[in-house]
């Protein structure tokens, strides 16, 4: 099945891969971390606006790939802290309204972007 890219103003990877593709009318978004695009930088060193963040780059990602929000049909959390827990459901529940994606959450060691607490991937299914 071929894949596109989908066009982000976010940051360059830091490795061989693509932050969103469509395949199959479904968007897939890979590990996101809460990183402001404007600046390059983490958006603050809380989970609370770094989970802001990530899903305001959700937003532009599937924007540019014709969907919403409303799309997202499973997301994954990747906290290194479980303690932030909270914190990100609280931004979150933000972003999004019942019928809710289906979600996991992972505790982790560690991730490449210093700094940063979190990361969250998404599917989402195009309409139409």
């Amino acid at each position: 099945m071929p894949r596109s890219l989908v066009q982000t103003s976010l940051f360059p990877p830091i490795g061989p891969y693509s932050h969103a593709v469509v395949a199959g009318g479904q968007v897939f978004i890979s590990g996101t971390p809460g990183v402001d695009p404007a600046t390059g930088q983490l958006a603050g060193d809380d989970a609370y606006r770094q989970s802001k963040q990530i899903l305001k780059n959700f937003q532009a990602m599937l924007e540019s790939a014709g969907g919403t929000l409303d799309d997202i049909v499973n997301v994954q959390v990747n906290l290194v802290n479980v303690d932030d827990f909270h914190e990100m459901n609280r931004a979150y529940a933000e972003f999004f309204a019942e019928p809710y994606p289906a979600r996991a959450v992972l505790a982790i060691a560690a991730l490449p972007k210093p700094g940063a607490l979190m990361t969250m991937s998404a599917i989402a299914v195009l309409k139409g």
